[in-house]
């Protein structure tokens, strides 16, 4: 078992587990910064998903920032043992653990909620276009979807391509969600 650290917030230079699990790959140091570079230090306020949540580091470093809540959405038992024990650790009382399959949890979850998605898949299970069709109704209008793939993924519809980057193998980008209410 491995660790890594969250790198902002309140909870800066805490370690968090990671776990041995098939297609497991915690999102990078250097990624992680660019993305919250981008959405801005502080998330006062916002509600987050972090879909296929893993090691936890993507919606720890939300938390981190003052994001009002954090549901975590993850179906491997043992990674889902290791979050909770996490937000048990941590005293993060924002943060919720769903022990459950992401895409189905998203298309059950009420819609227009979130201000953010973050999604990063097992990239062999090539869940991509699935996860962002689950995704796109639990946005909250000019919400973000974050997502990370082994290849650039097409902006859908009902979404524009804002932000996007790689990292060696990885491809990552952040999505909005266009406000329906304009005409």
């Amino acid at each position: 078992m491995g660790e890594i650290r969250i790198i902002g917030g309140q909870w800066k230079r805490s370690k968090l587990p990671v776990h041995d699990a098939p297609g497991l790959r915690p999102t990078s140091d250097r990624i992680r910064e660019t993305l919250f570079n981008w959405l801005g230090q502080t998330l006062t306020g916002w509600r987050v998903l972090d879909a296929f949540a893993g090691s936890g580091a993507l919606g720890f470093e939300a938390a981190s920032r003052d994001a009002a809540e954090v549901v975590l959405v993850e179906r491997d038992a043992k990674l889902v043992a290791g979050l909770r024990a996490s937000v048990q650790r941590l005293k993060a009382t924002t943060m919720q653990v769903h022990a459950a399959d992401a895409l189905a949890w998203m298309r059950a979850a009420p819609r227009a909620s979130f201000d953010l998605i973050l999604l990063d898949p097992p990239f062999a299970a090539d869940l991509f276009e699935q996860a962002l069709a689950a995704a796109l109704p639990l946005l909250a209008d000019g919400g973000l979807v974050y997502v990370e793939s082994p290849h650039e993924i097409a902006a859908p519809a009902g979404f524009t391509a804002w932000r996007q980057g790689r990292a060696g193998a990885v491809h990552y980008q952040l999505l909005r969600r266009e406000d329906n209410s304009t005409p």
